[in-house]
C-alpha cells in the first residue's frame, strides 16, 4: 500500500508544510512500472478511527473539499489503475460503518455535490482518454516535465499513449496560493488546450483560476523541452492539458534582442591636387 500511505501522508501536512515532504508524492514513480500497480484509497483508510477522506484534509471547508479533489485528479492521472471505496465519490465525513448506510443526502449540498461531479467527470475522461490508459502499465507512458519544484509544491507531468503525437500534461499545485504565468515545458508545439481543471464552479471551485482559449507555445527550451506555455495554476488545484489539433497557429519564437546599428562607414578622403601645366612644346617631336 505504498503509493496510498504516501500519498494521503502528503495530503495531511499542512501546504505550509509540503515542501519539507515532497518526496512523499513523488517517491510512487521510483517503482510504478515494477508491477502492474491498483491505486487504492480502500476502505482500510476510512475506518477504526482514521476518519474519512474529507476529515484528513487539512484547511478550512473550502481548502478542505479543494484538497480533496486535487486529490482525486492526481490519482486518476497518475500511472495505475484506480480504486475508490464507497462513499469518496461525495466526500462522506462519516467513517465508514457496516451498520450503516453512506449518507447520500450530502450530495444536496454544493461542496458535496461538486465532489461527485469531480469524479463523474475524471471518470468520463479517463473512459475517453487514450493516454490515461493504453501505456498505463508501462515506463513510456509517463514523463516528469518537472518533480523538483518542491519550493512552490508543485509536480507536472506527461502521460503517452500508443500515439506519441498526442500527449496529456499534468499540472497540480499543492499550495493555497494561485500560481500565475506558472511556465511549464511542453514537447510539442502549437496551441494546448485546458480539458480539466479542480477549480471549476461546477466542481465547488472558484471558478476563477481557468485557462480559457489556447494556450500558445514559445519556442524556448524549459524543462529540458524545446517549447513552454505560461499557464494559470489554481490554488490546491490540478489543471490536465491536451494539443488542440483543431487550432495549431504558428509557434512564437522568443523575442531576440534588436543588434545594434553598426557604425556609419567613414567617407573617403579626396585629396586635391593641383594640375601640372604643359611645357611649350611638349609631346612635339
Amino acid at each position: 500500500m505504498g503509493w496510498m500511505h504516501d500519498t494521503l501522508s502528503y495530503f495531511k501536512h499542512d501546504p505550509i508544510h509540503r515542501q519539507y515532504h515532497h518526496n512523499e508524492i513523488t517517491f510512487s514513480l521510483v517503482y510504478a512500472f515494477s508491477e502492474n500497480f491498483m491505486l487504492p484509497l480502500s476502505h482500510d483508510e476510512v475506518v477504526h478511527g482514521k476518519g474519512s477522506l474529507i476529515q484528513r484534509m487539512p484547511g478550512d471547508e473550502w481548502q478542505r473539499f479543494a484538497n480533496l479533489r486535487l486529490l482525486f485528479g492526481y490519482m486518476f492521472t497518475h500511472p495505475g489503475t484506480q480504486l475508490l471505496f464507497m462513499g469518496g465519490e461525495f466526500g462522506q465525513t462519516s467513517e465508514w460503518n457496516i451498520e450503516k448506510g453512506l449518507e447520500w443526502w450530502l450530495t444536496e449540498y454544493e461542496y458535496h455535490n461538486g465532489i461527485q461531479k469531480w469524479i463523474k467527470e475524471l471518470n468520463n475522461y479517463y473512459r475517453n482518454c487514450p493516454a490515461l490508459t493504453e501505456k498505463q502499465f508501462s515506463p513510456e507512458g509517463f514523463q516528469w516535465i518537472d518533480h523538483g519544484d518542491y519550493q512552490n509544491s508543485t509536480i507536472s507531468y506527461l502521460r503517452y499513449g500508443h500515439d506519441q503525437d498526442k500527449p496529456v500534461a499534468v499540472i497540480c499545485n499543492f499550495t493555497p496560493v494561485v500560481r500565475d504565468n506558472y511556465k511549464i515545458g511542453l514537447p510539442l508545439p502549437g496551441a494546448w488546450k485546458e480539458v480539466l481543471n479542480s477549480d471549476g464552479h461546477a466542481f465547488g471551485g472558484s471558478g476563477e483560476n481557468l485557462n480559457k482559449g489556447a494556450l500558445k507555445t514559445v519556442q524556448e527550451t524549459w524543462h529540458g523541452r524545446p517549447y513552454n506555455a505560461s499557464i494559470k495554476l489554481p490554488p490546491l488545484g490540478i489543471v490536465v492539458l491536451e494539443l488542440d489539433k483543431k487550432a495549431q497557429p504558428a509557434t512564437r519564437k522568443k523575442a531576440a534582442a534588436k543588434p545594434k546599428a553598426a557604425p556609419a562607414k567613414p567617407k573617403a578622403k579626396v585629396t586635391k591636387t593641383k594640375a601640372t601645366k604643359a611645357k611649350p612644346g611638349a609631346g612635339k617631336k
